[in-house]
C-alpha cells in the first residue's frame, strides 16, 4: 500500500488530471491512497473572496466564487464520463453552500479564522471529488473519502495540530480496508475538529496529510508528486542548472525544507520519520525521471554538501542591552515576548548584552519592538536572505566554512549559525547579493559530483 500525493499545478485542469489518472494506473496494482490539494490557485481565490466579502464588497467576492464554479464544472465534467450528472450536481452544491456563507460574510463585516478554514477546505473539497469521478471514467475502481471524517485536530483554525492517537485510529478503521480493493482519493490540507468542525492543516499542509495518511496506514511508501524533478542541489528559482539529488536523509529534507526548499512541506517528514517510511519527490509532468527518494539513514556520498537552499525576505531583529551585562533573564525575557506574538524565529546569534535573530513573518514586529525596547535597544535591517549549506558530511568535513566564507569574501555576512545537527551552515546576506553568492557557492561545493548520489 502507497500514498501518492498530487499538488495544485498536477490537478489544475483537465489536462493535468489526465495525467495524473495515467500515472496512478500504472501504480494500481500497489493499492494507492491518492490524497491531492486544490486545482491551481484555488485556495488563493476563495480566501480572497472571503476577504472581498469580509470587507462588504459582496458582488466582487461573488464574482470570484462564479469563476471558480466555471472552472470546475469546465475541467470536472469533461473528466468524468458518463456519472457527469452527479459529479454536477456535487460541485454545484458545494458552491451554492459558499454563496451562502460569503453573502453571510459579507453582511456580518468580519472574517473569523474559523470562517477561513471553512472556505478554504472547499479547494480540497471539489479538487478530491472531480479526481475520484476521473479515475472511475477511467476503469479504476475509486472510493471517495472525506479527509474530514480522519483527520482530526485541535481547534486551532488555520494551524490546527493533529490529534495523531484518533487520526490514526480513524485511518486504520476507515481508509486501509477500504484501500484494499479500491484506490481512495481525498483531499489534503483539510480535517475537522471531534465535534465535526472544520479545520486546515496551514498553508502547504497537504503535503503533511499525506505524511499522516501513509503513516496511520503503515503504507511502504509515499510519494509526492509535484512539478519538479525532485530535490535539487540549488533552488532554480535562484540559480537555474542545479542537479537533481537521487537520495537524502529525512534530516537533511528537513533542514532542507525548513530553510526555504519549496519542494516539501517543512512538516511532511515527521510522521513518516516516526514510522521509518520512505518518502519520494517525483515530477508529474515527467513521471519517467526517478525524483528523490528520502530515507532515515543517508546514502555514503562523496561531497560534503547536499544543497544549498535558500529563504528570501528576511529580517534582521538587532537587541543590544548593556544593562543586562553579568544578568541572567536577557534571553528569557525576549523569548517571552515573541511566544507572546506567536512569533517564529529562524537562525539566533548572541553574545554577553546582544542578540540577533532573523524572521520570516514581520506581522507583529512592530509591537515586539515595543515591548523589546523597555529593556532594550532594536535595530531592524530588513531584505535580507538566509543561505544554507546542507549536508550530513559537513559534520564530518573540516574546513567548510573556510572554503564557503573564501569564495564571498566580496559579500557582507550579517549572521552565522550552525545549527545543532550539525548538518547545515547558515548565513545571512542582503537579497540583492542572493544569486551571486549561490552561484559561487555551487561552483566551490559541487564542481565534481558524486555518481551514486546526484544526477
Amino acid at each position: 500500500m502507497i500514498v501518492m500525493k498530487f499538488g495544485g499545478t498536477s490537478v489544475e485542469s483537465r489536462d493535468a488530471i489526465t495525467r495524473v489518472t495515467s500515472i496512478v494506473k500504472k501504480y494500481e496494482e500497489r493499492r494507492p491512497i491518492v490524497v491531492v490539494s486544490a486545482m491551481g490557485k484555488t485556495t488563493n481565490k476563495l480566501l480572497a473572496a472571503a476577504h472581498e466579502a469580509a470587507a462588504g464588497r459582496r458582488d466582487q467576492a461573488l464574482t470570484i466564487v462564479d469563476e471558480l464554479r466555471g472552472s470546475h464544472l469546465t475541467h470536472g465534467l469533461a473528466l468524468a464520463g458518463p456519472a457527469a450528472a452527479d459529479l454536477d450536481r456535487f460541485i454545484r452544491t458545494h458552491f451554492e453552500w459558499l454563496d451562502e456563507l460569503v453573502k453571510g460574510l459579507s453582511v456580518v463585516g468580519e472574517l473569523s479564522d474559523r470562517s477561513k478554514d471553512a472556505i478554504a477546505s472547499v479547494g480540497e473539497r471539489l479538487s478530491s471529488l472531480v479526481v475520484s469521478f476521473a479515475f472511475r471514467a477511467a476503469g479504476m475502481p475509486t472510493q471517495h473519502v472525506d479527509a474530514r471524517r480522519v483527520i482530526l485536530t485541535d481547534d486551532r483554525f488555520t494551524q490546527a495540530q493533529v490529534l495523531f492517537d484518533e487520526t490514526y485510529a480513524a485511518l486504520q478503521e476507515r481508509v486501509r480496508p477500504v484501500a484494499e480493493h479500491s484506490v481512495v482519493v481525498m483531499g489534503g490540507f483539510i480535517g475537522s475538529t471531534k465535534d465535526g468542525i472544520t479545520t486546515t492543516l496551514g498553508r502547504g499542509g497537504s503535503d503533511y496529510s499525506a505524511a499522516i495518511v501513509g503513516a496511520g496506514v503503515n503504507a511502504e511508501e509515499i510519494q509526492i508528486w509535484t512539478d519538479v524533478d525532485g530535490m535539487l542541489t540549488a533552488d532554480p528559482r535562484i540559480m537555474p542548472g542545479g542537479h537533481r539529488v537521487k537520495s537524502i536523509s529525512f534530516a537533511e529534507a528537513a533542514e532542507m525544507a525548513f530553510f526555504g526548499a519549496k519542494v516539501l512541506h517543512p512538516a511532511t517528514v515527521l510522521p513518516a520519520v516516526e514510522k521509518n517510511i520512505p518518502v519520494l519527490i517525483l515530477n508529474s509532468k515527467r513521471p519517467e525521471v526517478d525524483g528523490t527518494r528520502i530515507t532515515l539513514d543517508a546514502a555514503p556520498c562523496a561531497n560534503p554538501v547536499k544543497s544549498i537552499s535558500c529563504k528570501r525576505d528576511i529580517t534582521i531583529v538587532n537587541i543590544r542591552s548593556t544593562r543586562m551585562l553579568m544578568a541572567h533573564g536577557f534571553l528569557r525575557r525576549i523569548f517571552e515576548i515573541f511566544d507572546r506574538y506567536e512569533t517564529s524565529v529562524d537562525m539566533l546569534s548572541t553574545s554577553e548584552v546582544s542578540v540577533s535573530l532573523t524572521l520570516d513573518n514581520t506581522e507583529n514586529l512592530n509591537s515586539i519592538r515595543e515591548e523589546v525596547r523597555q529593556f532594550a535597544e532594536v535595530t531592524v535591517e530588513e531584505k535580507q536572505a538566509i543561505v544554507c549549506l546542507v549536508g550530513e558530511n559537513i559534520r564530518h568535513t573540516p574546513g567548510i566554512a573556510g572554503r564557503a566564507f573564501q569564495v564571498l569574501a566580496d559579500k557582507n555576512i550579517r549572521m552565522i549559525s550552525q545549527g545543532a545537527s550539525l548538518l547545515n551552515l547558515g548565513f545571512v546576506i542582503a537579497d540583492k547579493d542572493l544569486s551571486s553568492a549561490v552561484s559561487a557557492l555551487h561552483k566551490e561545493f559541487f564542481s565534481t559530483l558524486d555518481p551514486a548520489v546526484f544526477a
